[in-house]
């Protein structure tokens, strides 16, 4: 058994108030049995360097140590990695002097025989220190027997350290707090550091390396876009966001790559027309994929235009993917993008890929100083590149990805997998073009529908995006990331029904085709009723999310915009969802029908009933309505009863 998340938290918040030579100088000194009215030669710097390195190092991969009590300055979370020799040597030596027996400059060291008085002068505010919750943190990772009770704690706590009488009157607080339980003090799971610091919002050692492979756990808006606020913590797997056009779904898609790459793709957020001064800012939290939250913000700045950035850059996300829904795409990757400091400024390299719809297909290039790199060959030079290269392993990849997004192959009038066949030329083109392969013969993918260019587009840019980062990885010397967040606004754009229902769950699968350890966050904008049916059988409360993007009463006088994130409800046929507090229609039909239904049931609920308007509103039906609606047997029972035969 271990002792219980929640109670290290209110043991480290129970420390606050203790001066640090209690916790650190106080116990090496008690463990080593420091003579009282005599010296003994101790190598005290040593002896506390190891009592640091065993309590106080919760980060094994930083050399500080975390301070878990009274500080001058609320960022003095940490210690330095000499504090023992220096900070510390200093404390005990000019701040607690009048406690010790230490002549200057040698390793002799002795309590004076009224020491506990001396020490008790620096209590803070006469408090004595907790020994319980001191014993808590120092005791935190240790592996305890069953039925530990709080009593047992401090008796580890005393024997360890060898508490005198005196010691336990005057400086020690040596109770147990009345409200501990058995079920309170332990827990099955052993302490989690980086739970903890979310909790207490306490920011990493200055020595620990950037986390990297980062996804979007939280996006605020304030003062811009199409709220005065919106809040939006996302899901670590699916994000499907819904809502009426020109509510926000492609600005919160926007805001969401800039809050991961650090740069607007295309024109930046400006603020709203009714914003004050200092109220745009958007603030977002990244968690990394040991599970660190860091949380940011950004202030727009009204005289340079432009939106700040925080000057210590958080967790770095994976790899990005921006599906737009013209054909553009956006690629951020963490092996070419770097976070540049200096002493002035504090910004993102602008290393970030922004494809053009034509860039996609034709390569993209930068011209620097005269020299023209090239970014990328473009899907039409690569796909012939890898088709034709001895080793097919790309190619292959290419080909999974592209059967996975396939269009569902349900008959023989389907338009089947997406099968590339032999390149061809074709008139005005010098080049080989990639082809499709369909029942009725090979395509060149540029006579390809819209349907299948985009998903074409997106399946080589998910294969050309992870060969590239191996590759950038390989060359700078660093492991290739295993997780990736992609974009997409409105999947569903220029598919066909059967298509639209396949999609998603075919995105699931995709990356598995690259690396199974790949672990991949989605958020994805749609219209469409196919592709929230589509996820029903792989939806997870605890992994998935929904938001609603909806125009609502703010007062009797106005409307606001709101983001919502109902609970998910399976409704089955696409029919149901339309109807769905989701996409808010009230029938799933004509207008004219819908309205004609309408007039019919309102009819029906009044009293004084004319045989002219029941024959006014059966026409309309008649109009309307095909044959078989499930409408009929209701309303001509109705129509008959008041007169009118159908």
């Amino acid at each position: 058994m271990f002792l219980s998340q929640d109670q290290i938290q209110t043991s480290v918040e129970s420390l606050k108030g203790v001066h640090p030579f209690f916790g650190i100088s106080f116990l090496v000194f008690k463990e080593a049995g420091l003579p009282v009215g005599t010296t003994t030669n101790l190598l005290i710097n040593h002896k506390e360097d190891e009592f640091l390195n065993k309590y106080y190092r919760p980060q094994s991969n930083s050399s500080w140590f975390y301070r878990a009590f009274r500080v001058s300055d609320k960022n003095q979370f940490w210690l330095r990695p000499d504090y023992a020799s220096k900070g510390s040597q200093s404390v005990r030596t000019r701040t607690f002097k009048a406690a010790f027996l230490h002549p200057k400059g040698t390793d002799q060291w002795g309590w004076k025989t009224d020491y506990v008085e001396e020490l008790s002068r620096h209590l803070n505010k006469q408090q004595k220190i907790p020994a319980y919750h001191l014993a808590i943190w120092l005791y935190r990772e240790r592996d305890w027997p069953q039925g530990i009770r709080p009593e047992d704690v401090l008796t580890a706590f005393q024997n360890q350290f060898n508490f005198t009488d005196s010691e336990k009157t005057d400086l020690l607080d040596m109770s147990t707090p009345a409200s501990i339980s058995l079920q309170s003090l332990v827990a099955e799971a052993q302490f989690s550091w980086v739970t903890l610091t979310n909790r207490l919002n306490i920011p990493p050692p200055p020595d620990t390396p950037q986390e990297e492979g980062g996804t979007l756990s939280l996006l605020t808006l304030e003062g811009v876009g199409p709220a005065k606020k919106l809040h939006l913590e996302f899901a670590e797997r699916t994000n499907l966001i819904t809502g009426d056009n020109g509510l926000g779904k492609s600005f919160i898609l926007e805001s969401a790559w800039w809050a991961l790459s650090g740069q607007w793709n295309g024109f930046q957020a400006f603020p709203r027309e009714d914003a004050k001064r200092d109220e745009p800012k958007i603030g977002f939290q990244i968690s990394s994929k040991s599970g660190k939250l860091d949380k940011a913000a950004s202030v727009y700045d009204w005289e340079n235009q432009a939106w700040s950035f925080p000057k210590d850059r958080p967790t770095v996300p994976g790899l990005l993917i921006y599906a737009k829904v013209d054909g553009a795409f956006a690629i951020w990757d963490p092996a070419r993008d770097y976070w540049e400091s200096s002493s002035k400024t504090d910004k993102l390299s602008t290393n970030s890929l922004i494809f053009s719809r034509e860039d996609v297909w034709n390569g993209l290039s930068t011209n620097y100083g005269g020299r023209i790199s090239y970014l990328s060959n473009g899907l039409i030079a690569d796909w012939v590149y890898w088709q034709n290269n001895p080793d097919q392993e790309v190619f292959e990849t290419l080909k999974k990805v592209l059967f996975k997004l396939s269009p569902p192959n349900l008959d023989s009038g389907s338009l089947g997998s997406l099968e590339p066949g032999k390149p061809q030329k074709i008139p005005g083109d010098s080049r080989y073009i990639p082809t499709i392969r369909h029942s009725y013969g090979e395509v060149p993918i540029v006579y390809a529908s819209a349907g299948v260019k985009r998903i074409v587009a997106l399946a080589y840019l998910i294969v050309w995006v992870w060969e590239e980062h191996k590759t950038q990885s390989k060359l700078i010397r660093k492991a290739s990331q295993r997780r990736m967040v992609i974009l997409i606004d409105e999947i569903e754009a220029h598919l066909h029904p059967q298509w639209q229902r396949t999609i998603l769950p075919a995105l699931f699968e995709v990356w598995k085709d690259l690396n199974s350890d790949i672990q991949m966050q989605m958020l994805i904008a749609t219209h469409s009723p196919l592709v929230m049916a589509s996820i029903e059988p792989f939806f997870d409360s605890e992994k998935d999310k929904i938001f609603h993007v909806d125009l609502v009463k703010s007062d009797l006088l106005g409307r606001e915009v709101r983001v919502e994130s109902p609970d998910f409800i399976k409704y089955g046929t696409s029919d149901s969802w339309l109807r769905s507090d989701i996409f808010e229609l009230k029938q799933a039909r004509s207008i004219e029908a819908e309205r004609a239904i309408e007039d019919a049931r309102n009819l029906q609920l009044q009293t004084n009933i004319s045989r002219q308007s029941v024959a006014e509103i059966s026409q309309r039906l008649i109009k309307y309505l095909p044959a078989h609606d499930k409408f009929w047997p209701r309303w001509t029972y109705f129509a008959e009863q008041h007169g009118v035969e159908l």
